[in-house]
């Protein structure tokens, strides 16, 4: 099966927002074994539209078309389509109902543009949205097959992986079952792991491996196709047993974990509490970290120290080290994870002081950083790193450091009472 991908609002064509839509839905057919030959975006144009769909049906087994599914009068995904196909839009009585319950729950009165959210076109087979209010469907055109779906993502990734792929299976007449395991690394580039695994990335054929660098880690996805479920775990789990023999030093999750769920599931499951110290990066660490629920069993509290008297003042910092070493450097990560864990009473400290950029500070370069961990031996321990990119990046990637040292460290770690 041969597919194509139609991104629908002029907001894409701006540059307003991103495009991840179509790198989702890339991946995901891929892993089915639908070929992806064509991406095309196209603003809130009628004629526009209308021309690149006809474009599509010519060349095309599957066309998915993401946006233009919403209630105002740009939105005009569902009345092309419906023109090309000959047929009309009507009422879906199900999601109107959706659609007017939403409104009456929260006390709002419903504009009546809402309604058109519910139109959908006449003969096609509707694909519920649990996540928003216009659904999605997939109608027939000349034997392409042209499935709609809301442009946020997140309504259209639910509805693909919950509605669409099961109908997706029947059309493929696949009788063996395929499956993903992602394996997340981090403090390894995407060349140096692929050097690593080469020969294994080229010999392997079921499963599949395939790299991918995001946001400063690398992810390998393994992808196995067998009608057993019990035969698939074994070639994942072999395969994994390669890669780890070779590279698991750097590995630290699966799937849609982060390096902060994996540190907060860590400090769960060994009943370790923690506490913060953070100069450069804002109480960033302690905002990601206590956005999971039930974070109050582990994080004791945290001191945004940014100001060099509030290190001494209010952190407990001494004088003398900010005199001797600057604010910027080993020993003052040191006293501020020191001091964190004694203010705080926490069983483990982590303090972040460095130079996000795009200046100097106390002569240190852009991109220096210091993490300082105490509590998880005799004496507090300091990481030192050299980080490149723009500010932000490099905060990111600091706190990102962070919560790798400490699951690494952790593991050696045994609380006693």
């Amino acid at each position: 099966m041969n597919a194509e991908l139609i991104s629908v609002g002029s907001e894409l064509l701006l540059g307003q927002i991103v495009n991840t839509n179509a790198a989702f839905l890339s991946q995901e057919l891929a892993i089915i074994g639908v070929n992806v030959f064509y991406q095309t975006t196209v603003g809130d144009n009628d004629k526009r539209l209308t021309e690149s769909l006809k474009q599509a049906i010519s060349r095309s087994d599957l066309i998915i078309i993401t946006g233009g599914l919403g209630p105002t009068k740009d939105d005009l995904t569902k009345e092309a389509v419906a023109s090309l196909a000959g047929t009309k839009l009507v009422h879906h009585e199900k999601s109107l109902h959706n659609i007017e319950s939403y409104f009456k729950k929260r006390n709002r009165q419903m504009s009546d543009n809402n309604r058109k959210q519910a139109l959908v076109i006449e003969g096609s087979r509707v694909l519920n949205n649990e996540y928003g209010m216009a659904p999605g469907m997939i109608v027939s055109i000349d034997g392409t097959s042209i499935v709609l779906l809301p442009g946020p993502p997140q309504e259209m990734k639910p509805m693909f992986l919950n509605e669409l792929l099961p109908e997706l299976s029947k059309m493929l007449g696949e009788q063996t079952s395929i499956t993903s395991r992602v394996l997340r690394f981090f403090d390894i580039g995407e060349s140096q792991l692929e050097t690593d695994l080469l020969d294994l990335i080229e010999a392997q054929t079921n499963p599949t491996i395939a790299p991918l660098a995001s946001e400063g880690e690398v992810t390998l996805r393994l992808t196995v196709k067998h009608a057993s479920v019990a035969e698939q775990k074994r070639l994942l789990d072999e395969t994994e047993e390669r890669i780890t023999n070779r590279v698991g030093q750097y590995l630290y999750g699966y799937n849609d974990t982060s390096l902060m769920e994996q540190l907060f599931l860590q400090l769960k499951e060994k009943r370790c509490t923690i506490a913060t110290a953070e100069s450069f990066t804002g109480g960033k660490f302690s905002s990601m970290l206590t956005s999971f629920s039930g974070v109050s069993s582990v994080f004791r509290g945290g001191c945004v120290s940014y100001a060099t008297d509030v290190k001494e003042n209010v952190l407990g910092v001494s004088k003398e080290v900010v005199t001797k070493f600057g604010v910027i450097s080993k020993q003052c990560a040191l006293e501020m994870a020191s001091c964190a864990q004694q203010q705080y009473d926490a069983d483990v400290a982590i303090s972040f002081t460095g130079v996000a950029g795009p200046d100097k500070q106390e002569g240190k370069e852009a991109g220096t950083v210091y993490i300082g961990i105490a509590g998880l031996s005799q004496e507090p321990f300091c990481y030192e790193l050299n980080l490149a990119g723009r500010r932000e990046a490099v905060r990111d990637r600091a706190i990102k450091y962070g919560c790798f040292y400490l699951l690494n460290e952790m593991k050696r770690w045994n609380k006693t009472e």
